[in-house]
């Protein structure tokens, strides 16, 4: 993919606006979109708003709220608010793999007022986390204990790193690495 030299103001629809969030093929762009999802962007660790979607946005690029815009500027009146952010790719990107990241975001942000400890409690997720550390083990010629457990491992985990009771609402970009990392080095994988 090119990269693009020349910094674009556009409105784009809600539908492509995620996207455009997370594949970033530029040095800058001033967007506007619709309010609320403007804000998601550019929403810190605590803020009511924050979730998947900004922690995925601010690993890769610095986003800035630049300004609203009234509905009364447009005719006819759309029915939202809308804001114009700046989003700027971090050059060069984070070392970290987008799939693993993303992979333990998403568990994380299910329910992201749940603690970290609940939140990988879900049967759904520990099959799949159990599934992944089997592949690793037998790829890496680890043999794997008949008393295993994965909600053991996975709490040992939790507790070893200090997020057992966080929840993803509070937590920043460098608390997600040090998680993932603490996964990572325990042989789980979220990809």
């Amino acid at each position: 993919m090119p990269v693009w030299q020349i910094c674009h103001i556009r409105s784009l629809p809600p539908l492509s606006s995620s996207c455009c969030c997370t594949d970033l093929f530029f040095r800058c762009a001033v967007l506007m979109f619709q309010r609320e999802f403007a804000l998601r962007l550019v929403a810190k660790p605590g803020d009511k708003l924050y979730c998947r979607l900004s922690i995925n946005t601010q690993l890769l690029a610095r986003v800035d709220h630049l300004m609203k815009v009234g509905k009364n500027n447009f005719r006819p009146p759309p029915k939202v608010e809308s804001s114009v952010v700046r989003i700027e790719p971090k050059n060069p990107p984070p070392p970290i793999n987008f799939q693993e990241w993303d992979g333990l975001v998403r568990i994380t942000f299910v329910r992201k007022n749940k603690t970290l400890s609940a939140a990988f409690k879900s049967s759904a997720v520990q099959q799949l986390l159990e599934k992944n550390y089997r592949i690793h083990c037998s790829v890496h010629n680890i043999i794997i204990p008949e008393d295993f457990s994965i909600a053991d491992k996975i709490q040992q985990i939790l507790t070893s790193t200090g997020f057992s009771d966080k929840r993803a609402r509070s937590m920043d970009i460098d608390d997600f690495i040090r998680l993932l990392h603490g996964f990572n080095a325990e042989g789980i994988h979220f990809s």
